[in-house]
Order: structure tokens, then sequence, then C-alpha cells
């Protein structure tokens, strides 16, 4: 995560998937305009490092220009475009191309536009490295895009934010700052479903426990659901794709959700890069990490007494118990590492009264 000014923003896309695009659209460049001669128009300033690429990888004759526009201050669009710098070749019977860094409301290029039909352009063609079909609202075709996304205002490889951010080679997105999303671990018989439930009435929180989700998705015979069963059946572990897949599915669900609590996943580094990424992609991160910590000893003893009254066999057998433990902190050793690194592994005495347990995790939260 990074700040600019007063805002946060967390990592979007990456300048591998960026470069790996840029070639993409120069292939079709190429192949489209090899006997154009064309004028490449860059729209600054946002769009000098995206026309930079472009041009390095362009096999045939061709000229370049810039011209540059305004239409933005802080994170919102004005909605009126200026010109301020004019361009200086004769475009009469050219083919033109405009390559812009960001098309989003369209109104930088549907001025752009028509100033070049009037200069007596023959044909004008629009590309763009990031485009915003939700904000979209001119006629004016996109012939060339690189990447669909979210009506979230981003910063980097070009962008900026009130000046800044412009020379990052990765792109961020703008922090959904009101949201807090939760890893809840606990090892058997901590109490974590329990404190679950409290913390996501106290502090509106959408609670997504991997197990509810599974068996909601299998039950109802849903395509994932579907999909899971088959590996189940044949006695394999379901992929993480499907798992995030399900994970994405709930959390479209709740589009005005304050945050989520996840539970039970991720459980390995893998799922938690891919849980990440789901929540990045809504402009959002992992909060914290926040695990109960209690004894063996009194994890043993608290499962041995609900034994006596759940009915489950894996209550009433000490050495499964202990085997569970160990399990446990097999598993989340690593992801306590993962989130270690990022600061965002708290640890909490998940001993005592369960009023007393909820003030120590709500201590936690409301510090974040």
């Amino acid at each position: 995560m990074i700040k600019l000014h007063d805002l946060q923003f967390v990592p979007f896309i990456a300048e591998n998937e960026i470069i790996a695009t840029i070639d993409r659209m120069s292939d079709r460049l190429n192949k489209d305009l090899s006997d154009k001669n064309p004028l490449f128009v860059g729209v600054l300033n946002g769009a000098f490092m995206f026309v930079s690429e472009i041009l390095k990888r362009f096999d045939f004759d061709c000229e370049v220009s810039f011209i540059k526009l305004a239409s933005y201050q802080g994170t919102e669009t004005t909605h009126q475009v200026k010109e301020l710098v004019g361009l200086d070749q004769d475009v009469s019977g050219r083919t033109v191309v405009v390559l812009e860094d960001i098309v989003d409301t369209g109104n930088t290029i549907t001025v752009l536009s028509k100033l070049l039909r009037d200069l007596g352009c023959d044909e004008i063609r629009i590309a763009t490295l990031f485009f915003k079909p939700e904000a979209y609202t001119k006629k004016v075709k996109i012939d060339y895009f690189g990447f669909e996304i979210p009506n979230k205002f981003i910063v980097g490889y070009g962008l900026d934010y009130n000046g800044l951010g412009r020379n990052l080679t990765d792109v961020y997105q703008l922090k959904s700052s009101d949201m807090t999303n939760l890893v809840l671990f606990g090892p058997p018989g901590a109490g974590k479903g329990t404190q679950a439930e409290v913390l996501k009435q106290k502090y509106d929180l959408v609670h997504i426990s991997t197990g509810d989700v599974f068996r909601y998705n299998i039950k109802n015979a849903t395509e994932l659901g579907i999909l899971a069963k088959s590996f189940i059946d044949k006695g394999q572990l379901v992929p993480d794709e499907v798992t995030i897949n399900m994970l994405n599915a709930e959390v479209d669900k709740n589009p005005d959700a304050k945050g989520f609590i996840f539970d039970g996943f991720p459980r390995t580094t893998a799922q938690a890069d891919s849980l990440q990424e789901l929540l990045t992609s809504k402009g959002a991160e992992v909060s914290a990490m926040i695990a109960l910590e209690v004894d063996d000893e009194v994890l043993v003893q608290r499962l041995l007494e609900r034994g006596k009254t759940s009915g489950r066999p894996d209550d009433a057998d000490e050495g499964v118990i202990r085997n569970r433990i160990k399990v446990y902190y097999d598993e989340t050793a690593i992801l306590k590492s993962y989130y270690l690194k990022q600061n965002k592994y708290f640890g909490v005495d998940g001993v005592g009264g369960i009023d007393d347990i909820t003030k120590r995790l709500s201590q936690v939260i409301d510090d974040l």
C-alpha cells in the first residue's frame, strides 16, 4: 500500500501485466496500420509512458505528436475539457491514432475527435491503456484498449493524483478506507465461531465461513458447487481457483458491506495471494489477520468437556484433539509469517470470558 498526499492506494495491476498487454495491443496496431504511415497523438500528461512503449513496438513508418488537455481535479473529473497545447502537424488526409492513458467518461476523446475531424483528418482510431466501461457515456468508438477496469480512481504508469504517482511502474487503486477485512483464525476450541458472530454484529461485517460457503454451493448444486463436488467425490482437494471464485461470489452478494470476516480461508500463501488479488480488484485489502491464542492444555480440556454434550467423536478422543491442534499450528505458522511481513498479524489472548476476549479483539480492530 502507498500513500499519496492524503489518500492511500492499494496494488492493482503489476508492471509485467501492463507490458504483456501493451505487447498484445502493439501486435494489433502493427497488423492494422502497416501501410498507413500513422500519426500517433499522445494525450499528455498521463499517456507519456504508454506512448513510449507503443512507439518502441511499432515496426513501420510513423510520426508522433502530443496534445495536452485537462479534465481532472484531484480524483474527480470536472466534465470540462480545456485544450492547453495544440497539434503542430498537418493532419489533413492522415490516419491518426490517439493514444490515451485512460478513458472514463469519454469527454476528452470526444473533444479531441471533433478537433481532428475539423482539421481534415481522414481516419481516427482511439487506443487507450485503461478503459472504464461503467463510466463511459459517449459514442466515439474505442478501437483498442488494454484493460477494462472498474470505475475506481487509479494512479501509476503515467496517471497521477494531484501531481504524484506518475513515475510508478505498477498501477494502484484508491483504497476503500471504510472497509475492514479480517482473516480470523483460532485453534479448535478457541471460541473463534462465537467471536466471529459477536464481531459481525458489533462492526456490521459480513462473516464468510469457507465451510458454510462450500456446503451452500454443493447443497444448491450451483455451477461452482457441482465443480467442487466432482473433486471431493474423487478424493481430491478442491483447486484454489474454485474456492476463490466461491468467495468472490459471496463478496459480490454484499456490494455495500463495511467489510468481511474470512473464516477458514486462506490456508496457504497461494490462497493468501489469491484473497489479496480478489480484494485488490475491489479497491480493498486484508486489514489484519487476527489469531486467538490459547494454551494447548486449555484447548484439550475445553474440547473434552465439549465432547460430553456435542456428540462429536473428534471432541472425545484426546489423541485426535491434539492432532487437530498440531495441524492448525502447522497451517497457520506459514500464514502468520506471511502477514507478519506486512505488519498485519495480531495475536490475541483467547483465555477468559467471552466478553473479555471480545474486548481484546475489539481493541485490535479499533486501532487498525
